[in-house]
């Protein structure tokens, strides 16, 4: 018997919503099976990670976490934390078992976290934890020692600083889905009293040169390097010359991402070849409502991208700080605002 070769009706080749029943027999489509898969894109293959800027449990936010609950200040954004693969936090503050009660109107900026408050950090799905602030020592080396091991217990990733010098300068490797993440960090601009020694916790002072050396070397493994750093802080938008030279330096040495953990304020980025910058996102989980008016309460949630290995985009998610602790994602005229201010001075406008 000869195979029946004809061709469906020409109506049946025109676009339509459903296709009429003798249609679908004329093109094969009676049953339920689709002709092409919905996406070529294999999950498996997919790691989505999101990256904050500071959190700080102290002061008014503590205050607030005490009256209303721990899980407060992630009442309105904790999704976008927790659906990612990956959650960064950079915590710059110690958890201290003696830590007093927190005082919104504190003074003095010494600080620590009551260590309950990492429920916080447990409810947001952290996964890797930054440590690159510039007040992990600020009750001194025992309460560091004690924050480093609530980590560990947690099996949380740590980089950017460290036990001692030697451990503050290994990257925080991480593999999921074939994609092969590696976090380095550092603070220029200390104090020194806060850097690691080789006999005493703190952050990771930097050494570009050790470190653009570790990037090549990653990238030769076949990590993808992420560098984060604990830069000066400005209150604006634009990044200093120094900042640019020095995230740049990152970028060329191989970073697929650099970013800026310090900035209270959100700052500007943009690309370098196929990495990205992203010189400040802001704060995250600390009290600054006010100073200066309206700047430090807007937040950038970065939310990166990878596939196969490879770095493929980022999307900026932002948020607008209440209640001294609490950020919420922005209306459309707030983030309107905020993106022009930002792109403004960002590198494509330079």
């Amino acid at each position: 018997m000869r195979e029946n070769t004809r061709s469906p009706p020409v109506s049946c080749l025109k676009v339509r919503r459903k296709l009429p029943h003798a249609c679908e027999n004329a093109l094969g489509l009676a049953s339920d099976a689709a002709i092409l898969p919905a996406t070529n894109r294999d999950p498996g293959k997919l790691t989505v990670l999101v990256m904050t800027g500071v959190t700080a449990l102290v002061r008014a936010t503590a205050a607030k976490m005490e009256q209303r609950g721990i899980d407060y200040p992630a009442q309105d954004i904790g999704a976008w934390l927790r659906d990612a693969d990956l959650t960064h936090i950079s915590n710059e503050v110690p958890f201290d078992p003696n830590c007093p009660k927190p005082d919104p109107l504190q003074a003095t900026l010494q600080f620590c976290s009551d260590p309950a408050y990492i429920k916080l950090l447990q409810d947001v799905g952290t996964d890797i934890v930054e440590l690159t602030g510039n007040h992990l020592e600020d009750y001194g080396p025992d309460a560091a020692l004690y924050t480093l091991n609530l980590y560990k217990q947690e099996g949380w990733k740590t980089y950017g600083g460290g036990a001692n010098l030697a451990q503050s300068r290994q990257p925080a490797l991480v593999e999921h889905n074939g994609n092969r993440l590696a976090f380095l960090g550092c603070n220029p601009v200390g104090p020194a009293s806060d850097w690691a020694t080789d006999s005493q916790p703190g952050s990771t002072p930097c050494d570009y040169a050790l470190m653009e050396s570790q990037i090549a070397d990653l990238r030769a493994s076949g990590y993808l390097p992420i560098v984060t750093f604990q830069y000066n802080e400005y209150y604006q938008f634009a990044p200093s010359e120094t900042q640019v030279r020095d995230f740049h330096a990152m970028a060329k040495a191989g970073a697929v991402i650099v970013s800026g953990s310090q900035a209270h304020f959100p700052q500007a980025m943009g690309f370098l070849g196929d990495s990205f910058i992203h010189y400040g996102l802001g704060n995250l989980f600390f009290d600054q409502m006010d100073y200066p008016v309206v700047g430090t309460r807007r937040e950038f949630i970065d939310r990166h991208v990878f596939y196969d290995g490879r770095y493929i985009g980022t999307e900026l998610l932002t948020a607008m700080l209440e209640d001294y602790a609490r950020p919420r994602p922005m209306t459309p005229a707030e983030r309107q605002s905020l993106l022009q201010d930002v792109f403004a001075v960002s590198d494509w406008a330079r």
